[in-house]
Protein backbone atom coordinates (compact mmCIF):
# COMPACT_ATOMS: atom_id res chain seq x y z
CA UNK A 1 0.00 0.00 0.00
CA UNK A 2 1.25 3.42 -0.65
CA UNK A 3 2.05 5.70 1.78
CA UNK A 4 -0.24 8.98 1.51
CA UNK A 5 1.60 12.56 0.50
CA UNK A 6 1.80 14.16 4.00
CA UNK A 7 0.27 16.83 4.34
CA UNK A 8 -2.69 15.24 2.58
CA UNK A 9 -4.24 16.98 -0.01
CA UNK A 10 -7.36 18.16 0.79
CA UNK A 11 -10.74 18.09 -1.56
CA UNK A 12 -10.91 21.90 -2.79
CA UNK A 13 -14.41 23.43 -1.34
CA UNK A 14 -16.06 26.27 -3.39
CA UNK A 15 -15.35 29.55 -1.82
CA UNK A 16 -18.39 31.35 -0.39
CA UNK A 17 -19.49 34.37 -1.94
CA UNK A 18 -20.07 37.25 0.02
CA UNK A 19 -23.50 38.47 0.34
CA UNK A 20 -24.26 40.95 -2.08
CA UNK A 21 -27.59 42.23 -0.48
CA UNK A 22 -27.71 45.59 1.37
CA UNK A 23 -30.97 44.87 2.94
CA UNK A 24 -30.47 42.04 4.78
CA UNK A 25 -28.48 41.79 8.33
CA UNK A 26 -27.34 44.52 11.04
CA UNK A 27 -26.61 47.13 8.08
CA UNK A 28 -29.93 47.30 7.56
CA UNK A 29 -30.80 47.41 10.65
CA UNK A 30 -28.53 50.08 11.41
CA UNK A 31 -29.15 52.48 8.39
CA UNK A 32 -32.55 54.07 9.97
CA UNK A 33 -30.93 54.71 13.18
CA UNK A 34 -27.18 56.09 12.02
CA UNK A 35 -29.61 58.41 9.57
CA UNK A 36 -31.64 59.44 12.92
CA UNK A 37 -28.88 60.42 14.60
CA UNK A 38 -27.75 62.74 11.69
CA UNK A 39 -30.87 64.55 11.88
CA UNK A 40 -30.86 64.87 15.40
CA UNK A 41 -27.49 66.35 15.05
CA UNK A 42 -28.25 68.65 12.44
CA UNK A 43 -31.49 69.96 14.04
CA UNK A 44 -29.53 70.67 17.26
CA UNK A 45 -26.54 72.00 15.87
CA UNK A 46 -29.33 74.68 13.99
CA UNK A 47 -30.51 75.30 16.97
CA UNK A 48 -27.15 76.44 18.60
CA UNK A 49 -26.18 78.70 15.56
CA UNK A 50 -26.23 81.70 16.07
CA UNK A 51 -27.80 84.49 13.65
CA UNK A 52 -25.44 87.45 12.26
CA UNK A 53 -27.25 90.77 13.67
CA UNK A 54 -26.03 94.01 11.27
CA UNK A 55 -27.19 97.60 12.92
CA UNK A 56 -26.05 100.81 12.21
CA UNK A 57 -26.71 103.59 14.95
CA UNK A 58 -26.20 107.23 14.15
CA UNK A 59 -25.70 110.00 17.30
CA UNK A 60 -26.70 113.32 15.47
CA UNK A 61 -27.88 116.27 17.62
CA UNK A 62 -27.56 114.50 21.08
CA UNK A 63 -29.36 111.35 20.18
CA UNK A 64 -28.90 107.96 18.94
CA UNK A 65 -30.65 106.97 16.00
CA UNK A 66 -32.41 104.64 16.10
CA UNK A 67 -32.47 104.46 19.90
CA UNK A 68 -34.03 101.02 20.07
CA UNK A 69 -32.11 97.92 19.38
CA UNK A 70 -33.84 94.75 19.17
CA UNK A 71 -31.45 91.15 18.90
CA UNK A 72 -31.99 87.38 20.41
CA UNK A 73 -29.96 86.03 22.63
CA UNK A 74 -26.68 84.45 21.42
CA UNK A 75 -26.55 86.19 17.98
CA UNK A 76 -23.78 88.09 16.82
CA UNK A 77 -24.10 91.81 16.72
CA UNK A 78 -22.26 93.75 13.93
CA UNK A 79 -22.68 97.48 15.40
CA UNK A 80 -22.14 100.30 12.45
CA UNK A 81 -21.54 103.71 14.80
CA UNK A 82 -21.79 107.04 13.12
CA UNK A 83 -20.77 109.79 14.97
CA UNK A 84 -22.45 112.87 12.63
CA UNK A 85 -21.47 116.57 13.68
CA UNK A 86 -19.40 116.40 16.65
CA UNK A 87 -17.80 113.20 18.92
CA UNK A 88 -20.17 110.81 20.27
CA UNK A 89 -19.58 107.13 22.28
CA UNK A 90 -21.57 104.25 22.40
CA UNK A 91 -21.24 102.66 25.56
CA UNK A 92 -23.16 99.10 27.15
CA UNK A 93 -22.53 98.50 30.86
CA UNK A 94 -23.50 94.96 30.96
CA UNK A 95 -21.33 94.11 28.16
CA UNK A 96 -18.26 96.23 28.56
CA UNK A 97 -18.65 97.67 25.50
CA UNK A 98 -17.15 101.54 25.40
CA UNK A 99 -16.67 102.53 21.88
CA UNK A 100 -15.87 106.67 20.51
CA UNK A 101 -15.93 108.20 17.64
CA UNK A 102 -14.83 111.51 16.27
CA UNK A 103 -16.71 113.86 14.40
CA UNK A 104 -18.17 112.31 11.24
CA UNK A 105 -16.31 109.22 11.99
CA UNK A 106 -17.22 105.75 11.63
CA UNK A 107 -16.42 102.63 14.24
CA UNK A 108 -17.74 99.02 13.70
CA UNK A 109 -17.42 96.50 16.47
CA UNK A 110 -19.42 93.36 16.99
CA UNK A 111 -20.31 91.44 20.05
CA UNK A 112 -22.42 87.95 21.39
CA UNK A 113 -25.76 89.07 23.13
CA UNK A 114 -24.91 86.15 25.02
CA UNK A 115 -27.48 87.73 28.39
CA UNK A 116 -30.90 88.34 27.72
CA UNK A 117 -32.72 91.47 28.99
CA UNK A 118 -33.07 95.27 28.94
CA UNK A 119 -29.77 97.65 29.06
CA UNK A 120 -29.25 101.44 28.36
CA UNK A 121 -26.68 102.11 25.83
CA UNK A 122 -25.74 106.25 26.59
CA UNK A 123 -22.96 108.45 25.10
CA UNK A 124 -19.99 108.44 28.27
CA UNK A 125 -18.45 112.01 27.05
CA UNK A 126 -17.70 114.26 29.40
CA UNK A 127 -16.59 116.71 27.67
CA UNK A 128 -20.38 117.84 26.24
CA UNK A 129 -22.89 117.89 29.03
CA UNK A 130 -25.80 117.42 26.50
CA UNK A 131 -24.56 113.79 25.78
CA UNK A 132 -24.67 112.75 29.10
CA UNK A 133 -28.83 112.78 27.72
CA UNK A 134 -28.19 110.48 24.54
CA UNK A 135 -29.69 107.13 25.70
CA UNK A 136 -30.88 104.27 23.86
CA UNK A 137 -32.40 100.75 24.91
CA UNK A 138 -30.76 97.19 24.08
CA UNK A 139 -33.55 94.63 24.08
CA UNK A 140 -31.99 91.05 23.98
CA UNK A 141 -34.64 88.65 23.94
CA UNK A 142 -34.08 85.24 25.39
CA UNK A 143 -33.76 81.98 23.42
Amino acid sequence: MARPKWPMARPKRPMARPNTNTNSGWAARARPVLLACMIVATLGAQDRAPNRRDVTVVARDHQFIPDRIDVRQDDLVRVTFISEGRPASFAVDAYRILKRAGAGQTIVFEFRADQAGTFTFYCSLTSDPQCLDMKGTLVVAPK
